[in-house]
């Protein structure tokens, strides 16, 4: 099974989608690229829940992309591994946060939780209802992947200009 970079989020409230914006980006990458593309499996989350449950189940790999509220300056880069992410997410109020906690949670039981997952979070400057990232995240957005490739690059694992 490929590796997967997920990103979630809501793209109605502003910073709140910048996981969705991400992988979009990713996905125009891989129209040009067909290796990328060979690669890795981009998926919009969106503010999907349990519904991810089958996406996630069994990968080796799992990069989530998304927007948190961690006390960092707007567009602050945190990066979490393996065990913290649940724990990082169970403290969360937003629902597609929450949603994921669950599935991470559902998928330990089954044991098909991801034997390697990596968060990258942006910490949003807004959240208010508006379609687009603020300018402040909108910057933030070529070290969210700088940050993608190191992470890759750990693993192991082919990074996205190669």
């Amino acid at each position: 099974m490929k590796p997967l970079i997920l990103g979630i989020g809501n793209i109605l409230l502003s910073d709140e989608g910048v996981g969705v914006r991400a992988v979009q980006a990713l996905e125009k990458r891989a129209e040009i690229s067909p290796h990328f593309s060979a690669r890795y499996d981009i998926v919009d989350g969106g503010t999907c829940g349990m519904e991810l449950l089958d996406t996630l189940a069994n990968r080796d790999y799992v990069v989530v992309i998304d927007a948190v509220l961690a006390g960092k300056k707007p567009g602050e880069i945190v990066v979490l591994k393996d065990e913290q992410v649940p724990v990082f997410f169970s403290r969360k109020i937003s629902p597609h946060q929450l949603g994921l906690c669950d599935v991470l949670s559902a998928l330990k039981l089954t044991d098909e939780y991801p034997k390697n997952l990596c968060l990258i979070g942006i910490q949003p400057d807004s959240l208010e209802p508006n379609i687009g990232l603020t300018e402040t995240v909108e910057h933030a957005m070529p070290a969210v992947f700088v940050r993608l490739n190191r992470i890759l690059t750990e693993y192991g694992l082919p990074t996205l200009d190669h």
